[in-house]
């Protein structure tokens, strides 16, 4: 009897213990961050970018080296018909952007992104989560992007002959290869990164003086090229324009669809924008329409040039012009595409960094992200951290390996910033329906905002592995009635600034679409998704729960406006 007396208070102070830290896990879990607007000239983000550095940010992230390399590769497939893939893939994409515009005109000058409006729209451990999808994506992106740089680096300085076969392959060409595939030395691209990490260190408009030069070289290179190109188009090329059908041009919607990805670092800027309301709705669209218009414009001269089925895989435009006599275009390309891949990097490290310092304001990373130096008016320490990671990655593994596992997190935020343009909406009504049937409004529109993205990822499944078309279709049914129920039985209040149109349709099209290319990744994608996102939850489970501070942040709960600007 004496055993039982002596270890049953341990055991009911355990379940006492185990009930506590799970009814706090659940309760910090749950709360969301709401956002006040107020007038403050303290901003420690100085304000510094106008409307065509917002463009030319989200035109440099977007445009890369893959607008020489992407549009000719999937033309092997497609054909000419790689022309409606693009502008498939940007009428999607527009979808997507006018969600960001609205949510990034909603809150004007706040840092956070995706992370920002889940953790305003749903809850705390939504916008974590958003956040580690997001990071694992940029930090791999970066490494990789970085090597790619180093790479056009190296053949750039190989045309000149003393450097000719000279250039070991440690350097850049690729990584010295060790302990099998996964690990290989690049001493370049980690000083390329560095190199960039100082720029960005030394203040905004610094980086947005390399971004603004770099961006504008890369767009009259490629201006060139489409002029150039036009005088050597035989129309004969064009025809049949869907050599292979029409699914290869669906596919290769879904392939050219992340040649768009980068117009959401626009609402990354938010925070150091000049009259954001305005100027971010703007610089998100426009940047998007000066991309598609230019990738739309290469598809057609490339497919004119030369026969679809002659094209390159490795560099398929600068070989259409190698073929027409004109080997010069050849070096324009390769300086192009090292224009390109410095401003996708550059301006992927200061998103990077101005997410860790919405995270360490909120209290969710340690207080350290969360400071902005005095003088330089940037987040230093974020930045340092970004440029230290990625530099470790880009300079000892071989992250070409890891590229399968990308997009996760692009998809996943684009998805969740689309269900947050509903959400906030429903949540204005809440807030004057505070009532049970409020609540219960609340919880069918996630329950239809979930059946959509579980239809759109079906969907994708079966198609990509050729299963039944009565899958298709029930998705199908299932996904327009989700959507039916949105409209019909839910209530949108008014949104100030930009407001995206044919709410919910717009957003519920939105989530179907991006789940549908989720199904077309590598199975692995799936894998790191779920893995990730349990390792995330224990991270917040041990530390954000007890730290966060959604409520007492002013840094990011306020509209700060700078000196001068107009109410």
């Amino acid at each position: 009897m004496e055993p039982e007396k002596t270890f049953a208070p341990d055991r009911r102070s355990d379940s006492a213990s185990r009930s506590s830290f799970c009814s706090h896990f659940w309760s910090s879990a749950l709360r969301s961050k709401p956002l006040n607007t107020s007038s403050n000239s303290g901003d420690e983000l100085v304000r510094r970018l106008g409307m065509f550095d917002l463009i030319l940010i989200g035109v440099g992230a977007s445009i890369g080296a893959g607008i020489f390399v992407v549009t000719g590769t999937v033309a092997r497939d497609a054909g000419p018909g790689v022309t409606v893939s693009f502008i498939l893939a940007g009428v999607s994409c527009v979808l997507n952007a006018l969600c960001y515009a609205e949510l990034a005109s909603r809150f004007p000058a706040v840092v956070g992104g995706a992370y920002l409006y889940s953790y305003t729209a749903f809850n705390e451990i939504t916008a974590f989560l958003v956040f580690m999808q997001l990071m694992l994506d940029y930090h791999i992106g970066a490494a990789s992007i970085a090597r790619s740089l180093a790479n056009y680096l190296v053949n750039l300085l190989e045309l000149i002959p003393i450097f000719k076969h000279h250039i070991p392959d440690w350097i850049g060409h690729g990584g010295q290869k060790f302990l099998g595939e996964t690990f290989s030395i690049n001493i370049l691209a980690p000083i390329l990164l560095i190199i960039l990490t100082i720029i960005l260190c030394r203040g905004v408009g610094e980086s947005s003086i390399v971004n603004s030069f770099m961006t504008s070289l890369k767009i009259v290179i490629v201006i060139i090229v489409i002029i150039a190109g036009s005088f050597k188009v035989d129309v004969a090329n064009w025809s049949p324009f869907f050599p292979n059908g029409v699914k290869p041009v669906l596919t290769g919607a879904t392939v050219v669809f992340f040649a768009y990805v980068g117009f959401d670092a626009v609402a990354n800027s938010a925070e150091e924008s000049k009259k954001p309301q305005r100027n971010l709705p703007i610089g998100i669209m426009g940047s998007l329409l000066v991309c598609a218009s230019l990738y739309i414009a290469v598809c057609l001269v490339i497919t004119g040039m030369v026969p679809y089925k002659l094209l390159g895989e490795d560099a398929p435009l600068a070989e259409a012009f190698k073929a027409k006599g004109m080997k010069y275009i050849s070096i324009l390309i390769s300086i192009g595409a090292v224009a390109g891949l410095t401003t996708t990097l550059l301006v992927g490290l200061y998103v990077q960094s101005r997410l860790y310092l919405g995270l360490g304001r909120d209290g969710l990373l340690p207080g350290v992200f969360g400071k902005v130096h005095s003088t330089r008016h940037t987040p230093l320490h974020s930045q340092i951290w970004v440029g230290f990671v990625t530099s470790i990655l880009a300079g000892l593994l071989n992250v070409r390996v890891l590229s399968h596992i990308l997009s996760v997190g692009t998809l996943t935020g684009y998805s969740v910033v689309a269900a947050c343009v509903v959400a906030i909406r429903w949540k204005n009504k809440s807030r004057a329906d505070a009532s049970a049937r409020g609540t219960a409004a609340w919880m069918e529109g996630t329950c239809c905002l979930v059946t959509i993205a579980l239809c759109g990822f079906g969907a994708g499944v079966c198609y990509r592995y050729n299963g039944s078309f009565i899958i298709l279709v029930v998705a199908g049914i299932l996904a327009v009635s989700a959507l039916s129920a949105l409209y019909w039985r839910q209530v949108y209040g008014e949104t100030p600034g930009f407001s995206c149109p044919w709410v919910p349709f717009v957003p519920g099209i939105c989530i179907l679409f991006n789940m549908f290319l989720f199904a077309q990744l590598h199975v692995e994608a799936w894998v790191r998704f779920l893995v990730l996102s349990v390792v995330s939850v224990g991270i917040y489970a041990a530390y954000g729960q007890y730290h966060a501070k959604p409520v007492s942040s002013n840094h990011t709960t306020q509209y700060h406006r700078s000196p001068g600007e107009a109410v």
